[in-house]
């Protein structure tokens, strides 16, 4: 018997909500100021692994949640879903510099993908993020496709800020990458709990 095949709807929602919810997160915040300070692929190497350890601890905690009975669980996940908006609309940008004050004469690939991966790994653990992307795995019933999309959506979000992240800024406001990514986490709320009915 084959694997299943991963969900492109499951993926997809995953990859827009996380993106959208981890866009003004401290967490690219400070990808884009270690970025400034150090080689882009470098750090890009420690973030991404972090990424995808915390997303493998998110979908893992999903999959188990999965395995409760059907509608009190979705009724936790349609709550979850609306304190990650409230979160996301009362959370402010994080000044970030103290992250990598003490790592800033650090040139070689080790230490600074270290420097990446223990700052992502450590402001991602029981973030919003996390708990969303958890959320996801319970909503969707397919760990896998979440964890591709909630990964990929991770990527990106690292990478657009090490690479460009300052400009993206300067084009939308964090205020309203947070607004949208409240509002999509709304609409799921709304939709877990009309799926009960």
């Amino acid at each position: 018997m084959g694997a299943e095949p991963v969900s492109l709807a499951a993926a997809i929602t995953s990859f827009v909500i996380i993106l959208l919810a981890e866009l003004p997160d401290k967490t690219v915040i400070a990808c884009l100021v270690l970025g400034s300070r150090y080689r882009p692929g470098y750090v890009f190497a420690g973030a991404a692994a972090a990424f995808a350890i915390q997303v493998a601890l998110a979908v893992t905690v999903g999959g188990l949640l999965s395995l409760l009975p059907h509608q009190p669980t979705q009724i936790v996940v349609a709550v979850l879903f609306v304190v990650g908006a409230v979160l996301l609309l009362r959370q402010k940008p994080a000044h970030t510099d103290a992250y990598v004050a003490e790592y800033e004469s650090r040139r070689a690939f080790l230490p600074v993908a270290l420097t990446g991966f223990a700052v992502v790994f450590a402001a991602e653990f029981g973030d919003l993020i996390q708990i969303v992307t958890a959320n996801l795995a319970v909503k969707y019933h397919d760990p896998l496709s979440v964890a591709v999309g909630a990964v990929t959506a991770l990527w990106v979000a690292a990478g657009l800020a090490i690479l460009g992240g300052r400009g993206l800024l300067k084009v939308i406001p964090v205020k309203w990458l947070s607004r949208g990514a409240a509002a999509v986490m709304l609409v799921l709320a709304g939709l877990t709990v009309a799926a009960l009915f």
